[in-house]
C-alpha cells in the first residue's frame, strides 16, 4: 500500500519531481544502482523516455567508466556504435570479465556481438564464420594471432556459460555442435576447449532434452572429436 501512494504521489502534478530539468534527473537516475533502473524507468512515461535518450546513456557511461571517455575508435568488422550500447560492452567487460584496470572495451563488444549472432532465429551465420570474424576484429585492433585466438576462445567460452538452460539454448548448443567441420588453419579453428564445452552443456545440462536418435548420433561426434570422453556423459 505504501508503495502504490509513493508511486501516486510521483505522478501527481504536485511532485517535485516533475519540475526538476532532465539534465539534473539524469545526473540523480545515473546515481542509483543499474538493477533499479527498470523500475525507476516505469514510474513516469517522461522518464521512460530519458531512459531511451543517447545523453542520459552517455552520462551513465562516463559516470560508471570513467576509461570510455579516453577510448579511441578501432577499425574492423564489429562497431562501437552508442552510448547505450558501450555502457553493456563496459558492463560485461567488468563483471563477467573482470576487466577493470586494463578494461579493453572490444572484448565486451564481442561478447555482445557473438551472443546476439548466435541468437538469430532465421539462418544464423555458421560459427566458422562468426569464429573468423572475431579472430579478424583482434588482429585489426592490433592483437597477435595467438591473443587473438585466447581472446576469441574466452568469449566463446563466456557466452556458452551464461546462457540460461532453456530450450532455447539446448537448440543452440545442439545446433553448434551437429555443424560440419570445416578445416581451417590457426587462428581461424575455433578451439578444443569451447567445442569440448558445447558437448559438456549438452550431456550434463540438457541430457533430458534429447530424444533417442539425437542423443547416439551427438555421442557418436563426441567420440570422434574427443578421446576418451567422460563417463558421465554416457548413458540414454
Amino acid at each position: 500500500m505504501a508503495e502504490e501512494s509513493n508511486k501516486a504521489t510521483l505522478l501527481s502534478a504536485n511532485c517535485p519531481f516533475t519540475r526538476v530539468p532532465d539534465h539534473l534527473l539524469i545526473e540523480i537516475f545515473i546515481r542509483v544502482p543499474i538493477s533499479e533502473w527498470g523500475q525507476v524507468s516505469c514510474v513516469q512515461k517522461h522518464w521512460a523516455n530519458l531512459f531511451r535518450e543517447e545523453c542520459l546513456w552517455h552520462a551513465a557511461l562516463i559516470w560508471s567508466f570513467p576509461l570510455a571517455g579516453q577510448a579511441k575508435r578501432w577499425p574492423g568488422p564489429i562497431p562501437r556504435g552508442l552510448s547505450k550500447r558501450r555502457f553493456a560492452a563496459f558492463y560485461v567487460c567488468k563483471y563477467i570479465f573482470s576487466l577493470d584496470d586494463e578494461m579493453d572495451e572490444i572484448v565486451g563488444h564481442t561478447y555482445l556481438f557473438l551472443k546476439e549472432q548466435l541468437e538469430i532465429s532465421t539462418m544464423p551465420p555458421p560459427s566458422g564464420v562468426l569464429h573468423g570474424t572475431i579472430i579478424d576484429q583482434f588482429i585489426a585492433c592490433g592483437k597477435s594471432r595467438d591473443k587473438a585466438h585466447e581472446l576469441a576462445s574466452l568469449i566463446w567460452l563466456a557466452v556458452i556459460d551464461n546462457y540460461e538452460e532453456n530450450q532455447e539454448t539446448f537448440l543452440l548448443l545442439k545446433r553448434l555442435a551437429f555443424e560440419g567441420d570445416v578445416f581451417l588453419s590457426y587462428p581461424y579453428s575455433r578451439s578444443y576447449k569451447v567445442q569440448w564445452r558445447v558437448f559438456e552443456r549438452l550431456f550434463t545440462d540438457f541430457r533430458d532434452c534429447f530424444n533417442q536418435s539425437d542423443y547416439y548420433d551427438l555421442l557418436a561426434l563426441a567420440e570422434h572429436k574427443f578421446q576418451p570422453i567422460p563417463s558421465a556423459w554416457l548413458g540414454y
